[in-house]
């Protein structure tokens, strides 16, 4: 019987159908989705709760508001800037968002439309299968910020990609269409705007009647590549949340609010404390 998860947040709801899918759906329509304080965390945390309820076999994400999800609410991120104890709780909330996604043996869908940002971009792009539309607007907009390319950017780009497409868009925060994102293997399909949640969903049926053990197993194994480049994505996380400290930080939240291009301070000394060198 279909049947709602119970989430403490009004930033996405899970509702699992008789099909054994179980649909995360972002926002509410006529809105751009963000997660909030308690969304951010409960996103976090759904994960593993997901893997353990009855009749699930397969997770399709999706949005029903104007966009996939434009990432955190600038008030997370002002909070951060203030508030080590806030650093802190995100960063590990955005390591088990990833952990969560990695681990959880189930397979994992997402439909992605028009912009798919930040954590958003984390969300769309961990699917084990991911269908973006034509119109999609993927972009990494952490250095833009004035932080490091943390959350699953690091991890995950460098493997769909390749380094050289990696480091472009996530040093230029360069954003990327469906169809541009599917020809440099970021994305699984493009499709017609009108077809991505279609074919999302047949996919996903298709996984739910699959064999559990089967898929998770593979899943599993799969992402072994991305677990062995975890000491990566730990160091990009700290470095990251480490910003979020710093001024940089300050003055691309403020570019961001008053829409104008970010003024960093060019002083290559603040680098210098975490640089990593090599000894003959």
């Amino acid at each position: 019987m279909s049947h709602e998860l119970r989430v403490d947040t009004s930033d996405f709801r899970v509702a699992v159908g008789d099909d054994g899918i179980a649909e995360l759906v972002l926002g509410t329509p006529g809105t751009i989705p963000v997660l909030g304080a308690r969304g951010h965390a409960e996103l976090a945390a759904i994960w593993p709760r997901l893997a353990r309820e009855p009749g699930v076999r397969c997770v399709l994400v999706h949005s029903e508001g104007t966009g996939f999800c434009a990432g955190g609410h600038a008030d997370v991120v002002r909070a951060m800037l203030d508030s080590e104890e806030d650093r802190l709780r995100v960063m590990r909330e955005a390591r088990d968002l990833v952990q969560g996604m990695l681990d959880c043996d189930l397979p994992i869908v997402s439909a992605i439309h028009g912009a798919a940002v930040g954590a958003g971009a984390a969300l769309a792009l961990l699917a084990d299968v991911s269908v973006a539309a034509r119109s999609a607007k993927l972009i990494d907009g952490h250095t833009k910020l004035g932080v490091a390319a943390g959350d699953h950017a690091a991890l995950l780009w460098p493997l769909l990609c390749g380094m050289a497409k990696a480091k472009y868009h996530l040093l230029t925060c360069a954003p990327l269409d469906g169809e541009s994102a599917e020809r440099i293997g970021l994305v699984s399909l493009c499709v017609d705007d009108a077809d991505v949640l279609p074919v999302a969903r047949r996919i996903a049926a298709q996984l739910a009647a699959g064999s559990p053990t089967a898929l998770a197993w593979t899943k599993r194994s799969l992402n072994h590549w991305l677990r062995s480049a975890w000491p990566a994505f730990e160091h990009s996380l700290a470095l990251e949340f480490f910003g979020f400290a710093g001024a940089d930080a300050r003055e691309g939240l403020a570019a961001l609010a008053q829409k104008r291009a970010p003024r960093f301070a060019h002083d290559r000394r603040k680098t210098q404390g975490i640089q990593t060198e090599n000894h003959a």
